[in-house]
């Protein structure tokens, strides 16, 4: 059993969508390897979705890798890590095929978090030949691992180390859990997704709430000013706080949410609960 498969073993795969998240979930692992050994992590850290599934568990898959400079650095240039990357997946038989895009002003999705000087560069790894790779799965499949750094980031966050023990053991640095909250709240309150609902946001809130995290509201204040959702001599209080989250909550499309999030989770059931008064009940349960 080679690494790659060894890996997959821990996952229970009965479609090939099930094969696609999981194939996916293994190959931004080896990019966060790839990271850590080209000194990555000594400039940016690990956040998101992505980081609250592979080191806390969250019970969702989830499509990118988000990282924030530790300090703003407008002149940081990913290319350096462009050979630890392909290197890594080489090493593992996987031919990739590298892009990078860069980001300085609003689009359509991220227009709330991008204040009109932040530049985050994006990469694109192409994986193509899934079909060789694990048995189910089409040929001309491909896989899109992108990753997002945030050059000059929002600040007042904390940071920990956390080992991970494949494809072989390494160190990442990511954000607390308090500032990984933060983040989502920033996003769940101020997204601006158009038309579209992400469910994911609020199931992540679910999933902070239900385990007593308490939030780092210096951080959110932080993020909320960046993105001009709010006034720098205004103090976040979690009882203002409280106050959006239920705002948000009389505007919120519950279907649209369930129907974006479920094909991230296995159990579908588990939205059942759904509602804007559970959701204003969760808000009320909110720690700092």
């Amino acid at each position: 059993m080679n690494i790659i498969e060894q890996m997959l073993s821990k996952y229970e795969i009965q479609s090939e969508d099930d094969a696609l998240n999981a194939l996916k979930e293994v190959y931004q692992e080896i990019a966060l390897l790839s990271l850590y050994r080209g000194g990555f992590f000594q400039r940016a850290c690990f956040y998101g979705g992505t980081a609250l599934r592979i080191i806390h568990g969250l019970d969702r898959f989830s499509e990118d890798l988000d990282f924030s400079l530790l300090q703003k650095d407008k002149n940081f240039e990913i290319e350096e890590y462009f050979p630890f990357v392909v290197e890594e997946f080489e090493s593992l038989g996987i031919k990739i095929s590298l892009t990078k895009k860069i980001k300085v002003n609003s689009t359509n999705i991220e227009s709330a978090f991008l204040k009109n000087d932040t530049s985050i560069h994006t990469l694109d790894i192409q994986i193509a030949d899934l079909s060789n790779l694990f048995a189910g799965v089409h040929s001309g499949k491909k896989l899109k691992i992108k990753f997002e750094v945030d050059t000059n980031p929002p600040l007042k966050f904390h940071t920990t180390s956390h080992t991970l023990l494949l494809p072989t053991t390494f160190n990442i640095i990511a954000m607390t859990l308090p500032s990984l909250y933060a983040g989502k709240l920033h996003a769940l309150l101020f997204r601006n997704w158009k038309t579209r609902v992400k469910g994911r946001d609020w199931y992540d809130f679910e999933w902070y709430v239900k385990r007593g995290v308490k939030v780092n509201l210096e951080h959110l204040k932080e993020r909320m000013v960046e993105s001009g959702d709010f006034e720098a001599d205004v103090e976040l209080t979690l009882e203002l706080l409280k106050e959006l989250l239920h705002k948000k909550i009389d505007t919120l499309d519950i279907q649209k949410a369930k129907d974006e999030v479920k094909v991230f989770i296995k159990k579908s059931e588990t939205l059942e609960f759904w509602s804007r008064e559970y959701f204003k009940l969760l808000a009320d349960k909110v720690l700092a």
